[in-house]
């Protein structure tokens, strides 16, 4: 920032405190926008230039402190901040942060700092908007080789720093899901965050008999051992977690046990949202495995009861696609919009023919998804581990 327009910005600062301390302002309700809320100079530049989806709509107006000098507005979707140690204007959502600094914008984690940033504390964390729940997603994780290991450390301190319910989208541990896997390499990564997840079965998994060892790691957490799928509330929101290993389950065809229980569920749940995770893509443009036909019916139930997302892994990449009906046609106003988050931890792939409707696609990077389920609405996020580019982000409305 220029330094005529931090002194015009500082200025501006005090005013606002001025002001504030003469007759301060009122904000609604959490989440609501309050009367007369406005951004200007820096932060207005900052918001226009991220995006006001990411940033979120205006809760209060800019409020400046007279210790720090540091000014600060809240939104809808976390925090402007303007910092004069450094002279940056930024903005964080309590995890990531994008910095207007000297090389244009950026993006770094809260826990990074830039070698031109004055060393300072951490942001203050916002709260979620009222009914928001987060989903933390990736499958493919922990492989026992070293190299491979430190990938899935390397997404375990994502979590690390990430609220929100996780949700594991298979092959939890290399190469068979054994007991000695588990405990020895997923345990000390993913499985410091235990207590918070909800997993899908992989097909390593079921490399040792039953899955009986993932059973039991996971306990009630992973469903009836017989069946491996269930159902929970997450806000506002309908998860179903499917195993997608259908010949462990009686199939996954037409009324198969899956199927029927599938849309059974469907019917006399209320939710306007509805997401479904498992473990093998329905549609998929990676160069191991890419499509799954015999997941067409249960897409099909869910496709019937109006669901929205469906997050999966198996092929070892990141993918998006646009909304599409089960048998693979583009649907904007009914489909499902699916993602493909492979991208846990064991060795990433590359992409092979491009499956229709796929809007976005990465190999080589690590990461997770994450998801904010708003009533109504979703958002999400795909963040890469430290040091890596790539992202993707969006949002859109339940049907």
């Amino acid at each position: 920032m220029p330094k005529g327009r931090a002194r015009a910005l500082a200025a501006a600062c005090a005013l606002v405190a001025l002001a504030s301390a003469i007759s301060p302002a009122r904000a609604g309700p959490l989440g609501q926008t309050a009367p007369a809320c406005t951004f200007t100079l820096g932060f207005a530049a900052l918001r226009a230039q991220i995006g006001p989806a990411t940033t979120g709509d205006c809760v209060e107006n800019e409020r400046h402190s007279t210790v720090s000098g540091d000014a600060a507005q809240r939104t809808t979707r976390g925090l402007l901040v303007w910092r004069k140690a450094d002279n940056w204007t930024a903005f964080t959502d309590g995890f990531r942060t994008w910095v207007g600094g000297p090389a244009g914008l950026e993006i770094r984690l809260n826990t990074e700092r830039f070698a031109w940033e004055a060393d300072a504390a951490a942001f203050p964390r916002p709260a979620p908007p009222p009914g928001a729940a987060v989903l933390l997603a990736a499958g493919d994780v922990a492989a026992c080789q070293p190299e491979r290991l430190a990938n899935a450390e390397a997404t375990a301190r994502l979590l690390d720093m990430l609220d929100g319910t996780i949700a594991v989208l298979g092959d939890s541990a290399y190469e068979s899901g054994t007991e000695d896997e588990l405990t020895r390499c997923y345990g000390p990564t993913w499985g410091r965050h235990l207590a918070r997840t909800r997993p899908a079965a992989g097909n390593h998994e079921y490399l040792t008999p039953g899955a009986a060892p993932y059973f039991r790691y996971f306990g009630a957490a992973a469903g009836d051992p017989s069946r491996g799928y269930y159902d929970y509330r997450l806000g506002t929101w309908h998860i179903l977690a499917l195993n997608s290993n259908c010949e462990q389950v009686g199939g996954c065809g037409a009324g198969s046990p899956q199927e029927r229980w599938l849309r059974a569920t469907l019917a006399t749940d209320p939710a306007l949202c509805t997401l479904a995770y498992m473990h093998h893509a329905r549609f998929s443009s990676g160069s191991e495995h890419g499509n799954q036909v015999a997941l067409e019916p249960l897409w099909q139930a869910l496709y019937d009861a109006g669901a929205d997302l469906v997050l999966a892994a198996h092929d070892h990449h990141y993918e998006r696609f646009a909304p599409k009906g089960p048998d693979g046609r583009l649907d904007p106003l009914r489909g499902l919009r699916s993602f493909v988050v492979g991208t846990g931890g064991n060795d990433t792939r590359g992409t092979g023919a491009i499956e229709a409707g796929s809007e976005v696609r990465q190999g080589g990077v690590h990461g997770v998804l994450r998801l904010t389920l708003d009533p109504g609405a979703y958002t999400w996020e795909f963040v890469p581990e430290p040091g890596r580019s790539f992202r993707d982000t969006g949002s859109d409305r339940c049907h």
